[in-house]
């Protein structure tokens, strides 16, 4: 029997196991999928069972999709331009890791029948998932990106991947059409603490967090009039390429998998 897993700290919140258990059942697959919760410094033995065929592949969760790149042999066009991996796989012997959000962040928004071109984008943090969310906007054609990280040289580095975005300070609100959510505040129903009472009600408030399904700041932004979505679909997408990478098959995506990821 195969055997995938995600790797994160923390940890507990992923639904990907429940997502990949139930389309290898559904397509007969003769594997299993589980979640661990890694320090850094296990990392590179991690990667290593893959390389020695006793893990198939693994996804990448927060905050390891970094990290886990000095210990691969390649990486994809999306991966290298973001440095940013979020599954892994080995082929003829070579451990590659891809980029799959980029593409879930992508449907997950053309599912919301939202038009993003041309839009001003406004991001909460720098870290992990930030680089692949710029890198779909830009390919969606937003009009411009705006940054806000806690530390804002974070935030600053950024720039020197992606020259058409703008930081700054953590607090201040820019004029912005959409606002993303790319911090892990909200995943244990922590606050952000910024001031929207001035923001009109024809925003879109987006939270890549998909477990609490409604978090603070998404309240917030519904409490305001605004439209709201949580990271489901995307994390739902970006499953769906990591399981087309590792098994040459496109899973189901349908009701059922929206009920059965109905976490709260």
């Amino acid at each position: 029997m195969k055997k995938y897993a995600v790797i994160g700290n923390p940890i507990n919140h992923s639904l990907s196991p429940i997502l990949h258990n139930h389309w290898l059942k559904e397509n007969n697959i003769n594997a299993i999928y589980d979640k661990i919760k890694l320090e850094e410094n296990q990392i590179k033995n991690f990667i290593n069972k893959i390389k020695k065929k006793e893990l198939a592949g693994c996804n990448v969760t927060v905050p390891f999709k970094k990290s886990v790149i000095p210990f691969l042999d390649e990486l994809s066009f999306e991966a290298n331009q973001t440095q940013s991996v979020n599954t892994i796989i080995l082929k003829d012997d070579l451990l590659i890791g891809h980029n799959t959000d980029i593409v879930g962040f992508q449907k997950a928004i053309k599912s919301l029948k939202y038009t993003i071109k041309d839009k001003r984008i406004f991001i909460l943090g720098a870290g992990g998932v930030t680089p692949s969310i710029i890198f779909a906007l830009n390919k969606m054609g937003v009009s411009e990106i705006t940054i806000s990280n806690r530390t804002k040289e974070k935030a600053e580095k950024l720039k020197e991947q992606f020259q058409n975005i703008s930081v700054t300070e953590w607090g201040k609100l820019p004029d912005f059409d959409v606002i993303i959510n790319a911090t892990s505040l909200g995943l244990n129903n922590e606050t952000i603490n910024l001031d929207f009472s001035n923001i009109k009600d024809d925003k879109l408030f987006y939270d890549v967090i998909y477990n609490p399904s409604e978090t603070n700041f998404l309240k917030e932004g519904r409490k305001l009039g605004n439209k709201i979505d949580n990271g489901k679909l995307m994390f739902i997408y970006q499953a769906f390429e990591a399981f087309k990478l590792w098994h040459m098959i496109e899973p189901q995506v349908n009701n059922e998998i929206l009920k059965l990821l109905k976490n709260d």
